[in-house]
């Protein structure tokens, strides 16, 4: 177990007992023995320097009084004694005050339009906007009609649990039928009677924003046939499927449908739905599981494309929460609470003496995860290294993984060869390394996997991409 020993000023954190009784730290500095080669290391205070901290840190921007990352010049260097008396705070976009200790309040000037909530960040806001509503401020509307009634959805594009055979088996109600005012004797899709869990799924081809869904119900010898309630599921790869909840809801929404067999019921998905893949799972049914529909949205490119889509999605501002950070493990410097790299710090130019995540121990088992909360597309990963103590640690190479629900992952895969991407990552613990995900993916867990590194694993880092 460490021992904390005071020595005069200076506490003594070994397992050994040291062999000095004086005092080797000065102006309340930590000392640490059985760190390297050295007999022991010395955590200045801030203000102080040196390698036993009893040399003062002189001038008004050592240390740097600007705070939120702002950048400490002197304007008028003159000195009386050993004081400087001018210096500037030049302040990060969002930040204001003499320290840049002022967060503005990007809100203020209401940005968000059609109805939009607006959330003020770290030198940035993000607007929550209604269903069809998109954009930066919610200036867009995503309302086209995708191309059931109008054909552009092709028959082959669409399936389901079953099909039922009328008149003898003479009369098929396929899937392909179940067009939006599709007109004739046999005009839309029913279900199997003896199908108990009937789905009807139409493959977008493409990654799509789905806003919402026209139903309508058709007569089938005389008869209204219509559903009168359903749920909504979605993939992105065909395989695992998400049922739509809903913003704040645990249990799966159930739609309203029909009322009769021949008016059109609009229901909106709020938020939107990004997939490839689009299921209507009917729940209640009159006579039979009868139906006609379109699908409402629009292209993700229309709106935001690889180079459109880039904006940082919330390490750095905290738009990404501390519990939507998880990882492998945590380190702990020496063992001491006051020192662990907690997954909570990975973020880009974060500050502070532990200032970053590292693992427990340096193996390719380790990793970081991101949940942002709904799917999103990623365009790219900043990468960052830092200093434990002075030295110099990050990642020089990761690979990516992504997930739909945080069970079954896949690794993004280098376009040429198949195989697992290992991207570059950093040099040195505090410059700015970039990847670009080619092709983009659309998910809502990441993970950054360290495959290798320098000195210890240690990694801050901001996601890119966009909402779509």
């Amino acid at each position: 177990m460490n021992q904390l020993l005071p020595v005069l000023s200076c506490v003594l954190v070994s397992a050994v007992l040291p062999v000095w009784t004086v005092n080797a730290c000065h102006n309340g500095a930590t000392c640490v023995t059985g760190v390297g080669e050295d007999p022991f290391i010395c955590i200045c205070a801030d203000g102080f320097g040196g390698d036993t901290c009893n040399l003062t840190e002189t001038g008004p921007c050592s240390p740097n009084p600007c705070r939120n990352d702002g950048t400490c010049e002197v304007i008028a260097p003159t000195r009386r004694g050993d004081v400087f008396n001018e210096y500037v705070c030049k302040c990060q976009p969002g930040f204001e005050g003499a320290h840049c200790q002022i967060n503005v309040n990007d809100c203020a000037k209401d940005p968000c339009r059609n109805g939009g909530t607006c959330r003020d960040l770290d030198g940035d806001y993000t607007c929550q906007c209604p269903s069809p509503y998109v954009g930066k401020q919610c200036q867009l509307r995503c309302i086209t009609l995708l191309g059931m009634e109008g054909g552009a959805i092709a028959e082959s594009q669409i399936s389901a649990s079953s099909v039922h055979y009328g008149v003898l088996g003479l009369q098929r109600w396929g899937p392909e039928l179940a067009r939006l005012n599709n007109q004739g004797i046999v005009n839309a899709w029913t279900s199997a009677s003896h199908d108990r869990n009937p789905w009807i799924e139409i493959n977008m081809q493409k990654k799509m924003r789905l806003t919402g869904i026209i139903t309508q119900g058709a007569s089938r010898m005389g008869a209204a046939e219509y559903i009168k309630a359903f749920k909504v599921a979605s993939s992105l790869d065909g395989i695992s499927y998400v049922t739509y909840k809903g913003d704040g809801i645990r249990r799966d929404k159930v739609f309203v449908g029909n009322v009769d067999n021949d008016s059109t019921k609009t229901n909106l998905f709020d938020p939107p739905i990004v997939a490839q893949y689009i299921r209507i799972i009917p729940v209640v049914c009159r006579k039979a599981c009868t139906l006609r529909m379109e699908l409402v949205g629009c292209e993700l490119n229309v709106y935001s494309n690889t180079a459109g889509c880039s904006e940082p999605l919330g390490m750095k501002s905290r738009l990404i929460s501390d519990d939507q950070l998880s990882a492998s493990s945590t380190y702990r410097t020496w063992g001491i609470d006051t020192f662990t790299w907690h997954p909570q710090f990975a973020r880009l130019d974060k500050a502070g003496k532990t200032n970053a995540w590292s693992p427990t121990q340096n193996n390719r088992s380790e990793w970081i995860q991101v949940d942002l909360g709904k799917t999103k597309q990623l365009t790219g990963i900043i990468t960052q290294g830092a200093k434990d103590f002075g030295v110099v640690q990050f990642v020089s190479e990761f690979k990516v993984a992504y997930s739909n629900n945080g069970e079954s992952w896949n690794v993004v895969k280098d376009g040429n060869t198949g195989r697992d991407q290992i991207f570059q990552g950093n040099i040195d613990n505090n410059s700015h390394k970039k990847n670009v995900f080619e092709p983009p993916f659309y998910a809502q867990y990441v993970r950054v996997i360290p495959w290798e590194w320098h000195e210890r694993i240690t990694l801050r880092m901001e996601l890119l991409g966009c909402d779509d």
